[in-house]
């Protein structure tokens, strides 16, 4: 087997074997599903592989993750290339999403951050706004947690610092929150 292959699973593996990472995945899944109850929404932000990540979970929410149900509300922050290109020539790259959670988010909604650092500018910023307009903060990062660590609600650091393989993991866990989150909705 490539080497790769193996450090992906020891990656997966020391997270599974995490008692804090299985209990933030219930927390996370239950804070999802007590907003999306109360009529709010999910916002997603992250740089890179993240943004893609972003994208990916933002649409297991709106059309449907392993089983028909209702479409549930989430937007990723990193898909509309005119605000992004817009907002970074006329502010700055460090406001691409905080300037859209000031534009979108609503008190009682929840911002989730991927970034494998915790320290990327743009999602620290959101993250800031997030918190002033009474929105909740996940963010999901390295073993580090960086900065964000200090903002968010609920910081769920993977225990890796290769971006890739925490970049894996970020996918396997929103995954089981999806799944989470699914048990609330009738198959349609």
């Amino acid at each position: 087997m490539m080497p790769i292959f193996g450090e992906a699973l020891k990656t997966l593996q020391a997270s599974l074997q995490d008692p804090k990472v299985e209990a933030q995945v219930v927390e996370i899944a239950a804070l999802l599903k007590k907003t999306l109850a109360a009529g709010n929404k999910i916002l997603l932000c992250g740089n890179g592989g993240s943004a893609a990540e972003a994208q990916h979970i933002a649409a297991e929410f709106v059309g449907r993750f392993q089983k028909e149900r209702k479409g549930l509300p989430a937007i990723s922050l990193t898909t509309d290339t005119s605000i992004l290109t817009s907002v970074a020539n006329d502010y700055s790259y460090e406001t691409i999403f905080a300037r859209q959670v000031e534009a979108l988010g609503q008190k009682g909604d929840v911002l989730i951050l991927l970034t494998t650092s915790g320290n990327s500018k743009n999602c620290l910023a959101a993250c800031r706004r997030a918190k002033e307009q009474g929105l909740k903060a996940v963010a999901m990062t390295g073993s580090k947690g960086g900065a964000i660590k200090e903002l968010a609600d609920i910081c769920l650091r993977v225990p890796s610092d290769v971006t890739a393989h925490i970049q894996e993991v970020h996918l396997v866990v929103l995954h089981a929150v999806c799944a989470i989150v699914d048990e609330n909705y009738p198959s349609r």
